[in-house]
């Protein structure tokens, strides 16, 4: 819509995790160099966890991608799964032969030897589960024995969990506190400080194929850290909008006004200062309601 407007080969700030957008920050990087570094030393389980929005579904493709070819990896999307249906998952993404109606004995046992043959192979295999805290409790304990296939000399499976902060309250419990042991690397990615928001959206216009100076203004930028308090989920809808709302306009900087209107139009911005004259946002909406048209509707569906 607006790309060529502003001279942007795609539009930069979408929300599916495309790891070229992947912005390497003090904070993911240290993240991803946290998983990188547990992963070589294949021992235990690895956990990262943050708030909703902070990036670790992003995270996660990005460390897969970063991975070399000595690295087998196994994604489970949504791990909220019963015991017996979270290792069919695993066992189908390793590509493991299964008879039909296997018993539970011939799972494991098929997914040993499968695991046995990739490790003669020379290759490590990593278990990623997104959205790790809604796993059961008895599937988390199926997890944890999983972890007990090795060899001589390592794991035959490491098990890395990417979730919110209620996954710190689930590894609490007295009844896991055996896996919550076993965790031996683990990050918490947090929202992005002021300057790194402003790194931030300039990473992403740059990637996007922006080549001017500045797109948006330095208020721009401070209201957008004001509204989305650092959750770069939240700065992505909001400069999305503002990009819309500029364009709308027919500007070709996006000021903190543009930032106010679309944060208004956000139901999960945090109220600020921004909100005094409840009634301001009203006439850029109007415009850009005419600009989008239909365009506005979806986006916000």
């Amino acid at each position: 819509m607006y790309q060529a407007h502003f001279g942007l080969r795609e539009a930069p700030f979408g929300l599916t995790p495309d790891t070229s957008f992947f912005f390497n920050g003090p904070q993911s990087q240290k993240a991803l160099n946290t998983l990188l570094v547990a992963a070589r030393n294949g021992e235990g389980f690895i956990k990262i966890t943050g708030e909703v929005g902070t990036g670790k579904t992003f995270l996660c493709r990005k460390f897969m991608q970063s991975l070399g070819p000595d690295f087998v990896t196994a994604y489970i999307p949504n791990p909220n799964l019963p015991p017996r249906s979270l290792i069919l998952a695993l066992a189908d993404d390793l590509d493991v032969l299964l008879e039909k109606d296997a018993d539970q004995h011939q799972l494991l046992k098929s997914l040993n030897l499968r695991l046995l043959n990739l490790a003669a192979q020379g290759k490590r295999v990593l278990l990623c589960l997104d959205e790790a805290q809604a796993i059961p409790v008895d599937s988390l304990e199926a997890l944890r024995l999983l972890t007990n296939l090795e060899t001589e000399k390592r794991k035959l499976l490491q098990i890395v969990l990417f979730g919110q902060p209620e996954l710190d309250v689930k590894l609490a419990l007295p009844e896991i506190r055996q896996l919550a042991q076993r965790i031996t690397f683990h990050y918490h990615l947090g929202p992005l400080s002021r300057d790194d928001v402003d790194f931030y959206v300039a990473h992403r216009l740059r990637v996007a194929g922006f080549d001017g100076a500045r797109l948006f203004s330095r208020g721009g930028v401070g209201k957008l850290y004001q509204a989305s308090g650092g959750i770069p989920r939240l700065i992505n809808i909001m400069a999305h909008k503002a990009l819309m709302v500029a364009y709308g306009e027919g500007r070709q900087q996006v000021s903190g006004r543009h930032v106010a209107l679309a944060a208004r139009d956000t139901l999960a911005s945090k109220p600020r200062r921004l909100w005094q004259r409840p009634w301001s946002w009203l006439a850029g909406a109007g415009v850009l309601a005419a600009a989008c048209g239909a365009s506005w509707t979806l986006l916000n569906r």
